[in-house]
């Protein structure tokens, strides 16, 4: 199995980046993807998560309307547009995945996740 995020860099403030993150190894149309996040000193963030059996989508109120994120199930590739950046969207952004639902992937409280993937790292300079 493995999840493998990209597309991290370096942005101005108010610049978009897309980060993907490619799945293998599991059957991609039965689980939830989501995208988490953490910020140096702080604990991870669940901010995003799509249901790739329905297309559902979730986000965190922090990036509500200025992310989106999306699938292409034919190539086991999820997506997180980031837009309208912030400095502090900075962080290493990690995407996950279980069979369980998108909001349960999300909810903080939840330790059980199936797969994580190694993070990729966006900065936001202001």
């Amino acid at each position: 199995v493995q999840l493998q995020a990209f597309g991290g860099g370096l942005v101005q403030a108010g610049g978009s980046l897309r980060l993907s993150c490619a799945a293998s190894g599991f059957t991609f149309d039965d689980y939830a993807i989501g995208w988490f996040r953490q910020a140096p000193g702080k604990e991870h963030e669940g901010i995003s998560c799509i249901s790739s059996n329905n297309g559902s989508t979730y986000y965190a109120d922090s990036v509500k309307g200025r992310f989106t994120i999306s699938s292409d199930n034919a190539k086991n590739t999820v997506y997180l547009q980031m837009n309208s950046l912030k400095p502090e969207d900075t962080a290493v952004y990690y995407c996950v995945a279980d069979i369980v639902f998108c909001t349960v992937v999300l909810d903080t409280r939840y330790h059980g996740m199936e797969y994580w993937g190694k993070g990729t790292l966006v900065t936001v300079s202001s």
